[in-house]
């Protein structure tokens, strides 16, 4: 079975959403016959490369909050990572372009090292004191190399625009073709479709219906769960 999940290394919940996943699907009894395939989807696709912002000022500006309500929502999305056993820095993080890292994610799929990377770039983006977005192309050539990448390689990608730009494009466009409006979503072979950082158990409910099931595409109706999507990521305030 096939296990597709579109996300952004901006979005929280992805973040959070992909722990949740991974602890049903190491409870999963067929869990060595499952394949997990990291698709693309750029929450802020119309930003400047250079265009960095504090993630509390981005929030404010986005949602209309003052500076105190967007912390109090960092500070309860850092709770939600540590039960998963992620690390949150609840300040001083910022938020920038993540085309290159997308089309990054490309290249690591052909060397068979996708999750070891986004798992590098999550953990940078989230939980480490450095920039993701500030230091160039040195500091993404380094979380690469730590994720098994040739450091040539990716130094070639990301000198040229073009390499897997097609890919994340058509990762995206795909996205909107299965009705995914938002991030995290996962769709099980085809077969079943998940929105939303849903507990463990749903996806563990997922994993079970979608083995052996034969049907089209289909969102299971698990209420709602929070998402980022264009217009910005979900902010909880309790």
């Amino acid at each position: 079975m096939r296990v597709e999940i579109w996300s952004d290394i901006a979005c929280p919940w992805c973040y959070v959403g992909k722990a949740r996943f991974e602890k049903a699907l190491a409870a999963f009894p067929h869990r060595d016959q499952v394949e997990v395939v990291h698709r693309s989807f750029e929450l802020d696709p119309g930003r400047a490369k250079d265009d960095v912002q504090p993630v509390i000022t981005m929030l404010s500006r986005k949602y209309g909050l003052s500076e105190e309500q967007a912390r109090a929502g960092e500070d309860n999305l850092g709770a939600q990572a540590a039960a998963e056993g992620l690390a949150y820095r609840t300040r001083g993080r910022d938020h920038g372009n993540t085309f290159d890292l997308h089309r990054l994610l490309h290249l690591a799929k052909e060397h068979g090292r996708q999750d070891e990377l986004i798992q590098v770039l999550y953990r940078a983006n989230f939980a480490e004191e450095r920039s993701l977005f500030t230091e160039g192309d040195d500091r993404l050539v380094e979380l690469a190399v730590e994720a098994g990448l040739d450091a040539d390689a990716v130094r070639a990608v990301l000198a040229d625009p073009a390499a897997y730009a097609d890919e994340v494009r058509a990762d995206e466009r795909e996205a909107a073709e299965l009705g995914a409006n938002g991030v995290p979503f996962f769709v099980l072979d085809r077969k079943y479709g998940v929105s939303g950082a849903q507990p463990a158990e749903v996806f563990a409910q997922a994993l079970t219906q979608a083995w052996g099931a034969g049907s089209p595409l289909t969102l299971l109706d698990q209420g709602d769960a929070d998402a980022c999507g264009p217009d910005g990521c979900a902010v909880p305030q309790h």
